[in-house]
């Protein structure tokens, strides 16, 4: 029954997030295929619907993720768990990191940005290291979301004229609700773009470079200059310079070969990051426990720098969940435009991997971060702020010389971000094509903004620059 309706019988089964069995007796209780592929509108709802998706399959979905399995059939599936399975995981884990070709490092280098390294350090300055409790409750709940997400991308998505995959949250809202919502089908592609000039896409992006590479080569502002009524380091001026044209290359001279460069570096990058996070923890594993009772104690007392009990437990609440919506994205609707063009016919398979991409982007990444920050107290230094933050917990907590520590911590930043630039480039051209029905002079004319939105980045605060992407990153999840 379910081929014959053109389902795939395991997708029913991953939303219910049991087996089979539980499968037949919904449908016997009279409930369509259909009804249950709709069960996943809203996270907190779905997420009892499907027996908390979140814990029930994770297991697979990191299988999905690490490796290119077909488990699809059911007799290689039975076989593998009984005998070799075990091998076989072991040795697609070896190969990946060997070779770094397997989706390993493609999940880690999707997921590991700005947000993970400024974005972390920014809500534990705010907020307290109670911030880090509420980003890990946040992004299990985005879990199922982000499920939802790469799930409805996947069931409708179309394909033009031309053969392109067209796909997102623009697409399934007009197929899926029909066409009398298209008008908010078109106030999502208006956010949508918007994010991308004075969200995540530009503002944080580049400020973070600029920051980065100013505290490495001009830490004490020694060389500055005066523009727009301000001092800045002649390393803030050259790094802007540099990365508007490497963008501006990408984007209108369409040279794809930084780009290309970048991607094949940025799995290394991520490599590097999660090896310096995990020495951290390693090399001062006595102070780890007493960082844990810090971040739990904190989100519901608060913390003193933050002002009163309550109002501390606020702040630490909205920092953690704004900067982790900021890392993973998840429920913001970008994930679902780059998911569209996934190279599979089983919109659940796509679902659980997007939903890993939330589970290592916040729950593993993030919380390496934080408890790296938090072991080095860097979050209560006043004079410091975003990056900086977290380079001085690195060179607090790496047994290597400052300078090193600083140096790696900058190349990763530097390449994680300016991937992040040109990704949301291509989510913003997406946004613009559908809101004025593929123009392509209005889609140049926002590439020239793109451009400038890069320029203009390194010479706003720290504050302004979260602060913008806050309110944006709302607008556009609001649809």
């Amino acid at each position: 029954m379910l081929l014959e309706k053109g389902y795939h019988f395991r997708d029913a089964c991953m939303i219910i997030g049991k087996d089979s069995e539980v499968i037949l007796e919904k449908l016997e209780e009279g409930k369509t295929v259909d009804e249950m592929l709709f069960l996943n509108h809203s996270g907190s709802f779905y997420e009892h619907i499907a027996f908390f998706l979140q814990f029930v399959s994770l297991q697979e979905a990191i299988k999905m993720t690490f490796t290119y399995l077909d488990f699809e059939e059911n007799m290689k599936r039975q076989f593998l768990r009984k005998s070799l399975y075990p091998f076989f995981i072991f040795l697609c884990a070896v190969m990946t990191l060997l070779f770094f070709r397997g989706a390993l490092c493609t999940a880690l280098s999707a997921t590991i940005g700005t947000g993970n390294i400024a974005g972390v350090a920014t809500a534990l300055a705010a907020g307290g290291p109670g911030a880090l409790f509420w980003m890990i409750v946040a992004a299990f709940l985005g879990m199922a979301t982000k499920y939802a997400e790469g799930l409805l991308a996947i069931k409708y998505r179309t394909v033009d004229e031309d053969g392109h995959i067209l796909g997102g949250p623009f697409y399934y809202i007009e197929n899926g609700m029909g066409k009398k919502w298209k008008w908010l089908a078109k106030i999502f592609a208006f956010f949508g773009a918007c994010v991308g000039l004075f969200g995540i896409g530009t503002f944080t992006q580049v400020n973070s470079i600029s920051s980065a590479v100013t505290n490495f080569f001009d830490p004490n502002a020694g060389n500055v200059v005066s523009l727009f009524g301000r001092t800045y380091s002649w390393s803030t001026v050259i790094t802007c310079i540099i990365l508007t044209l490497c963008v501006g290359l990408v984007v209108i001279g369409g040279i794809k070969r930084i780009a290309k460069v970048s991607e094949i570096v940025v799995p290394f990058m991520a490599i590097l990051y999660v090896a310096l996070g995990l020495i951290i923890i390693f090399t001062n594993i006595t102070a780890v426990p007493a960082a844990v009772v810090s971040i739990v104690k904190s989100a519901f007392t608060g913390s003193a720098l933050a002002g009163g009990a309550m109002g501390s437990m606020v702040v630490a609440m909205q920092q953690g969940i704004a900067r982790g919506i900021f890392s993973n994205e998840s429920g913001l609707g970008s994930a679902p435009i780059a998911a569209a063009a996934a190279v599979t016919k089983e919109p659940a398979r796509q679902g659980l991997v997007s939903m890993t991409g939330t589970f290592i982007d916040t729950i593993v990444i993030c919380t390496m971060t934080g408890i790296s920050v938090v072991i080095a107290g860097s979050w209560m230094n006043p004079d410091l702020e975003g990056v900086e933050i977290t380079m001085d917990a690195f060179q607090k907590g790496l047994p290597f010389p400052p300078e090193a520590a600083t140096f790696c911590l900058m190349i990763c930043l530097v390449f994680f971000a300016f991937t992040t630039i040109l990704g949301w480039n291509y989510y913003g051209e997406r946004c613009v094509e559908y809101l004025f029905n593929r123009n392509q002079s209005v889609v140049k004319g926002y590439r020239w903004l793109y451009i400038a939105a890069v320029f203009i980045g390194p010479y706003m605060t720290v504050a302004a620059v979260w602060n913008i992407a806050d309110v944006f990153n709302a607008l556009m999840a609001f649809p």
